[in-house]
C-alpha cells in the first residue's frame, strides 16, 4: 500500500511539473502573439502611409504619363 502511494505521489508531481511548464510555455506563446499583432499593426500602418504617399504622387504627374500605363 505504501508503495502504491509513493507511487501515485511520484506521478502526481510529474503532472504539477508538466502543468507549471505548459503554464510557462503558454505565457511566452501569448507574448509572442502579442509581439507579431503589434508588429502586424504597425507594418499595415506603414503600408498605408506608403499607399496615400504614392497616391498623392500619382495625382501629381501629368495625364499623359498616366494614360500610357
Amino acid at each position: 500500500m505504501n508503495m502504491e502511494l509513493e507511487a501515485l505521489e511520484a506521478k502526481i508531481e510529474g503532472v504539477v511539473a508538466l502543468v507549471h511548464q505548459l503554464r510557462a510555455e503558454n505565457e511566452v506563446l501569448r507574448n509572442q502573439i502579442a509581439a507579431a499583432e503589434a508588429e502586424r499593426l504597425q507594418l499595415r500602418q506603414k503600408m498605408t502611409v506608403a499607399r496615400e504617399r504614392l497616391e498623392l504622387l500619382m495625382g501629381k504627374l501629368p495625364e499623359d504619363v498616366i494614360d500610357e500605363r
